[in-house]
């Protein structure tokens, strides 16, 4: 987008769908906003960019959404993953390891990395499908490295795979992920496979929106609580992103602009000497995510499976989410040398990997029970329901 020459200015959105928070409704949302005020209030402008109110009400240390002790991802929080809802998910991801690794000549030891692990579910799962499927001697030489910032996440992994017999299989990663999804450690590039299955639509994002043919950003500021003011944007790396999409916003379109995504296809491709990277998100290419079907943009906040409808509510409560911009995300892995192999959706992904097989196997399990049955059948409409999880992107990336 060609930005016309404007004079310095700052305007505070209308109220509607941009209002003030309402008071928060705990200590640690008190805490938080307290921390996230203070540094509104000593920044030069007294603002502070979206993405920077996202990494804190996200990933502040003991306070942030995903820094605390409650497990997010189950019927009872406030989102659920195909991990959760179903072991066969991770079993038919593992069919698709299987296969790297005899594409890759069997190496060991052979290195699974997932970013945004949580308590291991997916990798549980994969390792199990790997004794299902009679793989012992890649069950023998994997070595499974969890990128995990929440440390409670990280002791729950550590205890479910001393309870599973896989102990010796975990090699806990030797720094966490920061805020932008980097884990900040000197890599040694390894033979693998890594898997960021939801993990890159939680990275912070600039917020942009399209006024009078130039570029606004976004920003949070405070006044009497926390409110988005729009201003010339921080960086030129926002209209650089757009024009690279070949994107131009309609006016008073809204968009999300994740300038993280570089930064950790740099950490990625530094792991992998050879190996595939496995992304499975929702998102879109660019022409849809900033086309006619978005103009408010793709920004959601999450809490108790409900949508909340202003995203400055109750910093550290409530999760924060947009989604991918696969365009640019296939772009920037070019650039550091990884492969495009394919660009998917989920349930097609799933498909092609032998889901159905995976079923029939479990349906003729003499211990399977009806109420296992069933679960797995819900849990396989939603992972393959192109209105829901179905829709979401896999991307396969080859180093």
């Amino acid at each position: 987008m060609t930005r016309k020459p404007r004079p310095p200015s700052t305007e505070v959105l209308p109220p509607a769908g941009h209002r003030a928070t309402a008071e928060p409704s705990s200590v640690g949302t008190l805490a938080l906003t307290a921390l996230i005020r203070a540094e509104i209030e000593s920044s030069p402008n007294r603002r502070i960019s979206f993405a920077r109110y996202m990494e804190r009400a996200l990933y502040e240390p003991g306070l942030g959404y995903y820094q605390q002790p409650a497990n997010r991802p189950t019927d009872a929080g406030d989102f659920l993953t195909a991990p959760e809802t179903h072991a066969i998910f991770g079993w038919t991801i593992a069919r698709r390891i299987e296969a790297a690794w005899a594409d890759l000549g069997r190496p060991r030891p052979f290195n699974l990395i997932e970013y945004g692990a949580g308590s291991g579910t997916l990798a549980l799962s994969i390792l199990e499908g790997f004794r299902r499927h009679g793989a012992a001697e890649l069950l023998d030489v994997v070595r499974y490295a969890p990128i995990e910032s929440n440390p409670h996440r990280r002791a729950d992994t550590e205890r479910r795979f001393e309870e599973a017999g896989l102990a010796r299989s975990l090699h806990v990663a030797p720094a966490s992920p920061s805020a932008g999804g980097t884990s900040g450690a000197e890599a040694v590039p390894v033979a693998g496979v890594l898997i960021a299955n939801e993990f890159l639509d939680a990275m912070p994002v600039h917020r942009v929106v399209g006024r009078g043919g130039s570029l606004q950003e976004l920003f949070v500021a405070w006044r009497g609580g926390l409110v988005e003011v729009a201003a010339d944007p921080s960086t030129p790396d926002l209209a650089a992103r757009l024009a690279d999409d070949g994107v131009e916003l309609a006016e008073g379109q809204v968009a999300e602009i994740c300038l993280n995504l570089e930064p950790w296809l740099r950490e990625v491709a530094a792991q992998l000497a050879d190996g595939y990277a496995l992304v499975i998100d929702y998102g879109y290419d660019a022409a849809d995510l900033y086309g006619p079907r978005h103009l408010a943009g793709t920004l959601l906040g999450y809490r108790g499976h409900r949508i909340v409808e202003n995203p400055l509510s109750d910093p550290g409560a409530i999760d924060l989410t947009a989604h991918v911009d696969f365009t640019a995300l296939s772009r920037l892995a070019a650039r550091h040398g990884l492969e495009t192999v394919s660009l998917t959706t989920q349930s097609e992904f799933l498909v092609a990997a032998g889901l159905e097989e995976e079923l029939r196997a479990l349906q003729s399990s003499a211990d399977l029970t009806l109420a296992d049955y069933t679960r797995a059948r819900s849990g396989i409409v939603r992972m393959l329901d192109p209105r829901r999880m179905g829709r979401f992107r896999v991307l396969t990336l080859r180093r």
